[in-house]
């Protein structure tokens, strides 16, 4: 009997040595649903850039600075591609040094060396998560572009997205999605970029525009959006595409990326109508502008927190989200004295914090939230990793920007502005030698 149970045992070892290996083959075949909504969904990010982020920025502005505002979104766009092709994404998601891989990945897979079609990142090709995160860098590198728009020099604004991107933005992604610091030691949650895009530009937006200066004629001659309808256009671009940078981030076409799909609609929908409300009571007209700006600070508001929290939830962030961003566009900005010219950190930056804030409250199991990160027990300690992500997240882009804009200025002449000259005359003709409108 003792041999008889002896067999049995070595049969069922090497039987569960046999079937091991052809479980993990299962399991590294190619899914071919999800990697075609993340594929999708990259496709959608990057219309966020190309052209919508141009187009909402590009009708805010005066006629005659509108060509240079696609411009720049459009080489930036293009710059960061081929920065995250060249060291990038490998920067971002490959294991680092021993000391430094709580801070930045390593360079095993600096211009994708290696990798092939069949290579897999969890059910999706590799390739897919290349290009889906990819786009990521490109549309928060975009975002900075709107604080500085109207007086900043192409070349040192080039310059300093360039070097934002390599020691701001591939540090704080490593940081969130790469197993770093935040990740792996502070437990904070971030779905689809509240810190490593919209805080992480918004603080660089803020620091470039304090660096660069004011608009020379700002306050002197009316300012005033030349196209609004493009701004419109360009909403309606963004908020489309952000179902593809919220839900996408799921990575698979799942319950978790539908709920995410669904507060991507109720946040944003709730937050046009807050913004719109407080604006009619202050300011007694209701503008189309400011239920597009609404629009936009409940996408950011709800983009960390869209996977975690219940459609509830995203109703409370949007309507929180509004009234806080209009503060920080007609009060916040106006007290600190910036000329951050289209708003960017008053909507990217107030949101993003509020939307990581909340992540904290809303993710709780009580409030219908799909629970707390890690050993996390409770709202209060969630909070704290949410807090102390944002402080890392803040800290970290301003430092960068900072040093980034003072080394571009050093090697550019002393100046990162075009002189009165160029900015009276618009750097639509100064700058790129074209006209958006024929007169």
């Amino acid at each position: 009997m003792r041999c008889l149970n002896g067999a049995r045992l070595r049969m069922g070892l090497l039987l569960l040595a046999l079937t091991e290996p052809a479980v993990a083959a299962e399991e590294a075949v190619l899914d071919a649903t999800a990697n075609g909504f993340v594929l999708l969904s990259a496709m959608l990010v990057i219309l966020m850039s190309v052209p919508a982020i141009g187009l909402f920025y590009g009708g805010m502005v005066r006629a005659k600075n509108v060509m240079s505002v696609l411009a720049q979104c459009l080489c930036v766009f293009a710059l960061c591609i081929l920065l995250w092709f060249a060291c990038g994404y490998s920067l971002a998601f490959t294991a680092g040094g021993e000391l430094s891989s709580a801070l930045i990945g390593g360079l095993g897979q600096a211009f994708l060396l290696g990798v092939r079609p069949e290579d897999l990142s969890g059910g999706i090709s590799l390739f897919t998560w290349f290009i889906f995160q990819g786009a990521f860098l490109g549309i928060s590198a975009c975002l900075i572009v709107g604080a500085s728009v109207e007086r900043v020099r192409f070349g040192p604004l080039l310059g300093i997205i360039m070097l934002w991107s390599v020691f701001s933005y591939l540090p704080l992604c490593h940081m969130v999605w790469g197993g770093g610091l935040i990740d792996q030691v502070f437990h904070a949650y971030d779905f689809a970029g509240g810190t490593v895009v919209h805080i992480n530009a918004a603080l660089a937006a803020l620091v470039l525009a304090r660096l660069v200066g004011r608009r020379s004629d700002l306050g002197r001659v009316q300012i005033t959006p030349h196209a609004l309808p493009l701004t419109y256009l360009g909403m309606g671009f963004l908020w489309i595409g952000w179902f593809g940078f919220n839900a996408g981030s799921e990575l698979a076409a799942d319950g978790i990326a539908a709920m995410a799909f669904v507060n991507t609609a109720i946040a944003p929908a709730t937050a046009a109508l807050s913004w719109l409300v407080c604006e009619w009571l202050i300011y007694k007209k209701p503008t189309t502008l400011g239920a597009s700006s609404g629009v936009l600070a409940g996408l950011v508001a709800i983009t960390p927190a869209c996977g975690f929290v219940s459609p509830s939830g995203a109703l409370v962030i949007g309507l929180i989200a509004g009234p806080c961003c209009l503060y920080g566009v007609h009060g916040l900005k106006r007290l600190i004295g910036l000329d951050d010219s289209l708003d960017v950190f008053g909507v990217h930056g107030i949101g993003a914090m509020v939307g990581a804030l909340l992540t904290g409250v809303f993710c709780d199991p009580a409030l219908g939230g799909v629970g707390f990160k890690a050993d996390i027990a409770s709202m209060s300690g969630q909070l704290w990793a949410q807090l102390v992500s944002v402080v890392i997240a803040v800290i970290w882009s301003a430092v960068v920007t900072a040093l980034a804009c003072l080394l571009v200025k050093a090697l550019c002449g002393g100046s990162l502005r075009v002189n009165q000259d160029a900015e009276r005359e618009g750097l639509d003709l100064a700058c790129h030698g074209e006209r958006g409108y024929s007169l």
